[in-house]
């Protein structure tokens, strides 16, 4: 599969600071990465080395097949790494045509590009009166018009309402499926677990992971059980092959699987031994059970 980003022993220092220590990943066309991470683990500045506005310590990057020199290769890419700057007395539509004369692009991509964000009825309006959640989907319109083959979008929905959140996902999701790359810079789990294919973890600029979203989450899970004989229960959990940990939190029992396992076979094995369950739920791991792992919490 065509490479868009390749990513190799990154490094970046400011001082005394590492920001980005020794990071490498690869992006590939179609995917939709996620840089996770809290504020300073590094999200932002690894941006601002791949788009070109931050100089790396050490390391490499190389866009595309690596033949492509970095400013040739950023005419491909299309990225919204602060907040909405426009002119705010000039509507929509004046201000996307003064960046289609910027980037040598049609007027007639602007409606075509409204119409993916949403905005088409509101063209005519005035930036200034455009709510938070707008003028994010006016940037991200505007970062489209030049058809670009990866998005890159740093923290987007920072600051929105919850009805925003949701409009601004769903605006990643239709980019996503229309072809395009994405690369999505989020200190927010859900949002990499709604949203993107794959994810590099950071924590201060150390990669703790990187690959498939559902890669990262695809333990086998675990039971959460209770029963009127705790003692006999513990003791067919610790003897059994499929369970690797035992939690114990009052009544309940919370038994990780490292094999799959089906509820009824996990209930009918209880019952051949004797114990009858008051309670069980088959659980998966969520992704901010696995982050809160990787990151020590």
């Amino acid at each position: 599969m065509e490479h868009i980003l390749t990513i190799k022993n990154l490094t970046k220092k400011f001082g005394a600071l590492t920001a980005v220590n020794n990071l490498s990943f690869t992006i590939k066309k179609g995917d939709v990465y996620g840089i996770l991470g809290p504020n300073g683990s590094g999200k932002s500045t690894t941006l601002g080395i791949v788009l070109n506005v931050v100089n790396k310590s050490s390391g490499d990057f190389k866009w595309f097949d690596g033949n492509t020199s970095t400013h040739d290769a950023l005419k491909k890419v299309g990225a919204l790494i602060e907040r909405p700057n426009f002119y705010p007395y000039m509507t929509a539509e004046q201000n996307l045509k003064l960046v289609c004369k910027i980037k040598g692009v049609a007027f007639s991509k602007i409606n075509e590009k409204l119409e993916i964000v949403g905005l088409l009825n509101r063209k005519h309006s005035k930036f200034t009166n455009y709510s938070l959640g707008m003028k994010q989907r006016l940037a991200i319109a505007s970062a489209l018009l030049n058809d670009p083959e990866i998005l890159i979008l740093d923290e987007p929905t920072n600051g929105l309402d919850p009805q925003g959140i949701h409009q601004i996902r769903e605006i990643i999701k239709k980019i996503s499926a229309q072809g395009t790359t994405i690369l999505l810079a989020s200190h927010l789990l859900d949002e990499v677990e709604k949203v993107c294919s794959h994810v590099v973890v950071l924590r201060k600029g150390l990669k703790l992971y990187s690959g498939r979203v559902d890669a990262m989450i695809s333990s086998h899970g675990f039971f959460e059980v209770k029963c009127n004989n705790q003692t006999k229960l513990l003791q067919l959990l610790e003897n059994h092959k499929s369970f690797e940990k035992i939690k114990v939190e009052d009544n309940l029992i919370t038994a990780f699987l490292n094999e799959p396992m089906k509820s009824e076979n996990f209930n009918q094995f209880m019952f051949n031994n004797g114990i009858i369950l008051t309670h069980l739920v088959q659980r998966k791991e969520s992704l901010e059970e696995q982050f809160l792992q990787l990151t020590d919490h």
